[in-house]
């Protein structure tokens, strides 16, 4: 399904006039407007094919149809994204969900879409047909170096995959560890990591990124061998200057102080990007801003803050990503929804007076502080994102303008109603 530009036209065309009103009114009280407009433009944030399907829970996966049967169909359904709200445009894909075989059509369709493809993903939690090893007991830290190998030429293969469609970074997220004390040696298991990370680095293209995530529990329950950003940022370090930490925000302790890893990580040139969501109790993948939009904010000002400081391009030096799963919603309007509220962190903490926050800061004055940053957080900046999208051929309301088509309804009629979206 292709979105006539006429509708989308037509549907702003409805909005415009209390749009430009609110717009008004939002740049009177902030005067940097035009920049952050600017900047919103530029601004992409990555679509995951996985996320293209409802996921579910560990009891009962609960299909919600027209999910895309195929990686053709996932492009177009980021494609359909993209033209309602021009700020989704590059798709990530997880290698083998997304193995391509014809990989000129694959690339000429993203075109015809507006489409890059972001981050390469490698899938070594999961047993794959064929595969002579199991990962059972692990992969990139298993005991038994055959399967060590095994998991080290899956991810070199999907490198090669990623280069072919014009990728240049590679995802590695590990399943890796252990669920009893005493099933696994801690030290052997790092070292055995590092090993195999190092095998994967030194396959990288020269103009390649690794970036290494990390998750404190699940599926082990008693250890993770990249369990936190600590342990990321170890093996990382070892790896060498291509290789960064990538950042979910699901994947912390509860109450950890998420902003600040992000400062740190900045700091030393080892942030590589983010998996947005949110969630309340751990690795839940819940719609990002749904339950802390405040932690976003604050993750923003801190990125803001610390790219500026090092003179980053806000737009591509970074990789920005969506990591979601949808139990009880369209993943499509879910999505639509995350980008919204991820662009919205983003102008404020774009809005953030720096220059009182720094005086404010060396003075000790915290309740100054306080209200620096409380003010941009609560200032509406709504107007500015829908501007950005205006100005870029979008709908001033994405998700109204979603139903309003009857996107959902169509892609039932087209892929039928129990359709299964590939990978999940």
């Amino acid at each position: 399904m292709i979105l006539d530009s006429n509708k989308i036209a037509a549907h702003n065309e409805g909005l415009y006039t209390a749009h430009k009103n609110k717009l008004v009114f939002t740049a009177s009280e902030i005067a940097q407007s035009e920049s952050i407009i600017q900047k919103l433009i530029d601004f992409q944030i990555a679509i995951p094919s996985w996320a293209l399907g409802t996921g579910g829970t560990r009891f009962g996966r609960f299909a919600g149809g027209g999910e895309p049967r195929s990686l053709e169909e996932k492009i177009e359904d980021v494609g359909l994204l993209h033209a309602l709200n021009k700020a989704s445009g590059a798709i990530s894909l997880h290698i083998p969900w997304d193995t391509v075989t014809d990989y000129k059509s694959i690339k000429a369709l993203a075109a015809q879409h507006d489409l890059k493809f972001d981050a390469v993903n490698s899938n070594t939690f999961q047993d794959q047909a064929n595969s002579e090893h199991s990962y059972k007991f692990g992969s990139l830290q298993n005991v038994n170096k055959a399967i060590r190998k095994q998991a080290v030429q899956h991810n070199i293969d999907v490198i090669q995959q990623g280069a072919e469609l014009g990728s240049n970074s590679l995802t590695i997220w590990l399943a890796d560890g252990s669920n009893f004390p005493g099933q696994l040696n801690f030290r052997k298991a790092y070292e055995n990591t590092l090993e195999s990370l190092q095998e994967i680095y030194a396959a990288l293209p020269a103009d390649w990124k690794l970036f290494l995530e990390y998750k404190c529990a699940e599926p082990n329950f008693y250890s993770t061998t990249v369990a936190d950003w600590g342990q990321s940022y170890s093996y990382v370090k070892k790896l060498g200057d291509k290789a960064k930490t990538l950042v979910d925000l699901g994947h912390h302790l509860p109450n950890a102080n998420i902003e600040q890893i992000v400062s740190i990580l900045l700091m030393d040139d080892k942030l590589g990007g983010f998996h947005f969501n949110d969630s309340k109790y751990g690795d839940d993948d819940l719609t990002a801003g749904a339950l802390k939009p405040y932690q976003l904010f604050l993750i923003f000002s801190e990125l803001v803050e610390g790219m500026d400081a090092r003179g980053m391009n806000h737009a591509t030096d970074l990789g920005w990503m969506i990591d979601a799963s949808h139990n009880i919603k369209d993943p499509m309007e879910d999505l639509l929804q995350s980008v919204e509220a991820i662009m919205i962190a983003y102008a404020q903490a774009l809005s953030v007076d720096r220059k009182a926050l720094e005086i404010a800061q060396n003075e000790n004055d915290v309740v100054k502080a306080q209200e620096i940053l409380q003010n941009a957080f609560r200032t509406d900046v709504r107007a500015l994102v829908a501007e950005a999208r205006l100005r870029s051929g979008a709908a001033l309301n994405p998700v109204a303008l979603y139903r309003q088509l009857g996107v959902r309804e169509n892609l039932i009629g087209e892929r039928g109603l129990k359709t299964v979206a590939t990978g999940l």
